[in-house]
Protein backbone atom coordinates (compact mmCIF):
# COMPACT_ATOMS: atom_id res chain seq x y z
CA UNK A 1 0.00 0.00 0.00
CA UNK A 2 1.20 3.51 -0.85
CA UNK A 3 -0.29 6.73 0.47
CA UNK A 4 -0.30 9.87 -1.66
CA UNK A 5 -0.58 13.18 0.16
CA UNK A 6 -0.83 16.73 -1.12
CA UNK A 7 0.73 19.76 0.55
CA UNK A 8 -0.58 23.22 -0.24
CA UNK A 9 -0.70 26.74 1.15
CA UNK A 10 -0.83 30.32 -0.02
CA UNK A 11 2.21 32.35 -1.00
CA UNK A 12 4.36 33.10 2.06
CA UNK A 13 2.73 30.37 4.15
CA UNK A 14 5.98 28.40 4.27
CA UNK A 15 4.69 25.26 2.52
CA UNK A 16 8.07 24.63 0.85
CA UNK A 17 9.79 24.73 4.24
CA UNK A 18 7.19 22.30 5.65
CA UNK A 19 7.85 20.02 2.65
CA UNK A 20 11.59 20.02 3.37
CA UNK A 21 10.89 19.10 7.00
CA UNK A 22 8.57 16.29 5.88
CA UNK A 23 11.28 14.98 3.57
CA UNK A 24 13.77 15.05 6.43
CA UNK A 25 11.54 13.77 9.26
CA UNK A 26 9.45 11.26 7.34
CA UNK A 27 11.77 10.31 4.48
CA UNK A 28 8.95 11.26 2.13
CA UNK A 29 9.77 11.86 -1.55
CA UNK A 30 8.11 15.08 -2.74
CA UNK A 31 6.97 16.02 -6.24
CA UNK A 32 7.21 19.80 -6.61
CA UNK A 33 4.51 20.79 -9.09
CA UNK A 34 5.94 24.18 -10.11
CA UNK A 35 9.33 22.71 -11.00
CA UNK A 36 7.84 19.73 -12.80
CA UNK A 37 5.34 21.90 -14.71
CA UNK A 38 8.24 24.01 -16.03
CA UNK A 39 9.95 20.84 -17.24
CA UNK A 40 6.77 19.46 -18.81
CA UNK A 41 6.03 22.77 -20.57
CA UNK A 42 9.27 22.16 -22.46
CA UNK A 43 9.11 18.37 -22.84
CA UNK A 44 5.46 17.35 -23.20
CA UNK A 45 4.22 17.09 -26.81
CA UNK A 46 0.63 17.28 -25.47
CA UNK A 47 1.26 20.65 -23.77
CA UNK A 48 3.29 21.93 -26.74
CA UNK A 49 0.57 21.14 -29.30
CA UNK A 50 -2.26 22.54 -27.14
CA UNK A 51 -0.41 25.77 -26.24
CA UNK A 52 0.49 26.39 -29.89
CA UNK A 53 -3.16 25.92 -30.86
CA UNK A 54 -4.36 28.18 -28.04
CA UNK A 55 -1.76 30.97 -27.98
CA UNK A 56 -0.10 30.63 -31.39
CA UNK A 57 3.13 29.06 -32.67
CA UNK A 58 5.24 31.93 -31.25
CA UNK A 59 4.63 30.56 -27.73
CA UNK A 60 7.64 28.33 -28.45
CA UNK A 61 10.89 29.77 -29.78
CA UNK A 62 12.79 28.41 -32.79
CA UNK A 63 15.14 26.48 -30.49
CA UNK A 64 12.09 24.67 -29.08
CA UNK A 65 12.06 26.32 -25.64
CA UNK A 66 8.98 27.99 -24.21
CA UNK A 67 8.63 31.71 -24.93
CA UNK A 68 7.71 32.65 -21.37
CA UNK A 69 6.90 36.37 -21.93
CA UNK A 70 4.34 35.47 -24.61
CA UNK A 71 2.72 32.81 -22.41
CA UNK A 72 2.70 35.11 -19.35
CA UNK A 73 1.11 37.95 -21.35
CA UNK A 74 -1.61 35.58 -22.54
CA UNK A 75 -2.05 34.01 -19.08
CA UNK A 76 -2.56 37.31 -17.25
CA UNK A 77 -4.71 38.96 -19.91
CA UNK A 78 -7.85 37.51 -18.31
CA UNK A 79 -9.11 34.93 -15.84
CA UNK A 80 -10.52 32.97 -18.79
CA UNK A 81 -7.07 32.80 -20.40
CA UNK A 82 -5.55 31.54 -17.14
CA UNK A 83 -8.22 28.83 -16.93
CA UNK A 84 -7.53 27.77 -20.53
CA UNK A 85 -3.77 27.44 -19.93
CA UNK A 86 -4.28 25.64 -16.60
CA UNK A 87 -6.71 23.22 -18.26
CA UNK A 88 -3.88 22.22 -20.62
CA UNK A 89 -1.04 21.97 -18.09
CA UNK A 90 -2.64 20.60 -14.90
CA UNK A 91 -3.90 17.25 -16.30
CA UNK A 92 -0.44 16.49 -17.76
CA UNK A 93 1.23 17.35 -14.44
CA UNK A 94 -1.25 15.15 -12.55
CA UNK A 95 -0.57 12.19 -14.85
CA UNK A 96 3.19 12.74 -14.50
CA UNK A 97 2.87 12.81 -10.70
CA UNK A 98 0.97 9.51 -10.67
CA UNK A 99 3.64 7.84 -12.84
CA UNK A 100 6.37 9.29 -10.59
CA UNK A 101 4.55 8.10 -7.43
CA UNK A 102 4.39 4.52 -8.72
CA UNK A 103 8.17 4.47 -9.21
CA UNK A 104 8.94 5.58 -5.63
CA UNK A 105 9.92 2.93 -3.08
CA UNK A 106 8.66 4.91 -0.07
CA UNK A 107 5.25 3.99 1.43
CA UNK A 108 4.24 7.67 1.59
CA UNK A 109 4.79 10.14 -1.25
CA UNK A 110 3.77 13.79 -1.48
CA UNK A 111 2.84 16.38 -4.06
CA UNK A 112 3.50 20.06 -3.34
CA UNK A 113 1.21 22.47 -5.20
CA UNK A 114 0.07 26.03 -4.57
CA UNK A 115 -3.05 25.35 -6.67
CA UNK A 116 -3.72 21.87 -5.33
CA UNK A 117 -7.49 22.28 -4.94
CA UNK A 118 -7.93 24.69 -7.85
CA UNK A 119 -6.25 22.18 -10.19
CA UNK A 120 -8.25 19.22 -8.88
CA UNK A 121 -5.13 17.31 -7.76
CA UNK A 122 -6.94 16.16 -4.59
CA UNK A 123 -8.85 13.60 -6.70
CA UNK A 124 -5.59 11.63 -7.03
CA UNK A 125 -4.57 11.92 -3.36
CA UNK A 126 -5.41 10.08 -0.15
CA UNK A 127 -4.92 13.08 2.17
CA UNK A 128 -4.28 16.80 1.88
CA UNK A 129 -2.29 19.10 4.17
CA UNK A 130 -2.83 22.87 4.28
CA UNK A 131 -0.04 25.11 5.61
CA UNK A 132 -1.39 28.39 6.98
CA UNK A 133 0.05 31.60 8.41
CA UNK A 134 -1.38 35.04 9.28
CA UNK A 135 -1.44 37.47 6.35
CA UNK A 136 0.92 40.03 7.93
CA UNK A 137 3.52 37.32 8.56
CA UNK A 138 3.10 36.03 5.00
CA UNK A 139 3.70 39.54 3.66
CA UNK A 140 6.87 39.91 5.77
CA UNK A 141 8.15 36.60 4.37
CA UNK A 142 7.37 37.61 0.77
CA UNK A 143 9.14 40.97 1.20
CA UNK A 144 12.18 39.25 2.71
CA UNK A 145 12.32 36.64 -0.07
CA UNK A 146 11.30 38.59 -3.20
CA UNK A 147 12.20 41.99 -4.60
CA UNK A 148 8.68 43.43 -4.37
CA UNK A 149 6.48 45.97 -2.60
CA UNK A 150 3.95 45.41 0.18
CA UNK A 151 1.04 46.33 -2.12
CA UNK A 152 2.28 43.85 -4.76
CA UNK A 153 2.62 41.16 -2.07
CA UNK A 154 -0.95 41.80 -0.90
CA UNK A 155 -2.23 41.53 -4.48
CA UNK A 156 -0.45 38.19 -4.91
CA UNK A 157 -2.18 36.91 -1.77
CA UNK A 158 -5.58 38.25 -2.86
CA UNK A 159 -5.56 36.47 -6.25
CA UNK A 160 -5.16 33.09 -4.53
CA UNK A 161 -7.98 31.20 -2.82
CA UNK A 162 -8.31 32.12 0.84
CA UNK A 163 -7.16 29.88 3.68
CA UNK A 164 -10.77 29.68 4.86
CA UNK A 165 -11.84 28.13 1.53
CA UNK A 166 -8.97 25.65 1.64
CA UNK A 167 -9.50 24.71 5.31
CA UNK A 168 -12.88 23.28 4.38
CA UNK A 169 -11.18 20.93 1.88
CA UNK A 170 -7.98 19.92 3.72
CA UNK A 171 -7.58 16.82 5.93
CA UNK A 172 -4.80 18.38 8.04
CA UNK A 173 -3.87 21.96 8.88
CA UNK A 174 -0.34 22.94 9.86
CA UNK A 175 -0.17 26.38 11.45
CA UNK A 176 3.13 28.01 10.49
CA UNK A 177 2.66 31.17 12.57
CA UNK A 178 6.04 30.87 14.38
CA UNK A 179 4.31 30.29 17.74
CA UNK A 180 3.46 26.58 17.38
CA UNK A 181 6.39 24.18 16.86
CA UNK A 182 6.31 22.94 13.27
CA UNK A 183 8.09 19.68 13.97
CA UNK A 184 5.43 18.56 16.47
CA UNK A 185 2.63 19.31 14.01
CA UNK A 186 4.39 17.46 11.19
CA UNK A 187 5.18 14.48 13.43
CA UNK A 188 1.50 14.31 14.36
CA UNK A 189 0.48 14.13 10.68
CA UNK A 190 3.16 11.52 9.97
CA UNK A 191 2.07 9.40 12.95
CA UNK A 192 -1.53 9.38 11.67
CA UNK A 193 -0.39 8.39 8.16
CA UNK A 194 1.85 5.59 9.47
CA UNK A 195 -1.12 4.10 11.36
CA UNK A 196 -3.11 4.14 8.09
CA UNK A 197 -0.35 2.09 6.47
CA UNK A 198 -0.67 -0.73 9.02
Amino acid sequence: MKLKIGITGGIGSGKSYVCHLMEKLGHIPIYYCDEEAKRLNEESPIIRKALCELVGPDVYMQNGSLNKPILINYLFASAEHAQQVNAIIHPVVKEDFLKWAEKQQAPIVALEAALLFEAGYQDSLDYTVLVTAPEDLRIRRILKRDQTTESAARKRIQVQSSDEEKKALANFIINNDETQPLQEQIESVLAYLRVKLL
